[in-house]
């Protein structure tokens, strides 16, 4: 059986938004769609709020919010098997649940505030941190339609774990797919203690860390699918801001996250952190086991 692609959602904007693109996503895998309302609105609100709104409990309201996003989901998208629950407890730990079953969860940016910011809300960033499946996160400027056969583009962050890299398997899936082009970028850095001011030696540091980084990148895409179309680039710079610079062009960004089971923190890493609070595109976190 298929795994799903399962989509949070609370009846905002953004998690809307994410239903969308969950759809078309789901829909390009042939793969069903599970969408998931979590809270604990009843338990700390209590019936004098549902008596505010005119309403028994907090429950139908859960409900009556699934609903729209399963019409949502099926207008777009009429061939979709849709299964939809309501969670009574935290979001994050309903969904990081959620994603053990999955093929991947997508979410909007919405805060648990309730207010659409900027930056990624406390529940996206929580789940990208600790699921155990990619993570993809819709963020304000993100097109909210999955690109197929169009010439799409899909960006990934190489690191240093190569043909092992769980982001990049999952990237080469994606490009494939969708029938995008997959953008392979490294960025590389010349240590300051390394450069030098003589004429003989001027620029061979920068030369070799360059090269070192080609050489990374193509080992990495060794192994990657002749019917994908893959662009190798080295980039120097700062991984985050390269990957930022990236995203302007990119349909969706995707970047590995380190887990180590030993650890209860948020476990993301700069670079992730850095891209889910500012790309212009859909990030997908994807974890990478230590």
């Amino acid at each position: 059986m298929d795994l799903p692609i399962v989509v949070g959602v609370d009846g905002s904007e953004p998690s809307l938004r994410a239903v969308d693109w969950a759809a078309d996503e789901a829909a390009l895998r042939d793969a069903p769609l599970r969408l998931v309302y979590a809270s604990l609105w009843e338990r700390y609100e209590g019936t004098a709020l549902a008596q505010d709104l005119g309403k028994p409990t907090g429950r139908v309201t859960a409900e009556d919010i699934l609903r729209g996003a399963e019409r949502r989901a099926r207008l777009r998208q009429p061939h979709l098997g849709i299964s939809t629950d309501v969670l009574p407890e935290e979001p994050e730990y309903a969904l990081v649940r959620e994603g053990r079953g999955a093929a991947a969860l997508v979410l909007g940016t919405r805060g648990r505030s309730g207010i659409v910011e900027m930056l990624v809300g406390s529940v996206s960033l929580t789940v990208a941190a600790h699921a155990d499946c990619p993570v993809i996160v819709l963020g304000g400027d993100a097109d909210n339609r999955v690109h197929a056969t169009t010439g799409g583009r899909v960006v990934v962050g190489v690191g240093e774990k190569g043909t092992e890299s769980a982001a990049l398997h999952f990237a080469v899936q994606e490009a494939r797919t969708r029938g995008a082009t997959l953008d392979a970028v490294r960025a590389w850095r010349c240590p300051a203690h390394e450069s030098t001011d003589h004429p003989l030696l001027a620029g061979e540091p920068s030369r070799l860390h360059e090269q070192h980084a080609a050489d990374i990148l193509e080992e990495a895409l060794k192994s990657a699918p002749t019917d994908v179309d893959v662009e190798r680039r080295t980039v120097e710079g700062p991984a985050r801001r390269v990957l930022l610079a990236a995203s302007s062009e990119a349909d969706l960004l995707v970047v590995g996250a380190r887990r180590n089971p030993g650890y209860l923190g948020l476990q993301l890493g700069r670079v992730a952190h850095g891209v889910l609070h500012h790309a212009v595109c859909a990030v997908a976190v994807v974890p990478e086991q230590m």
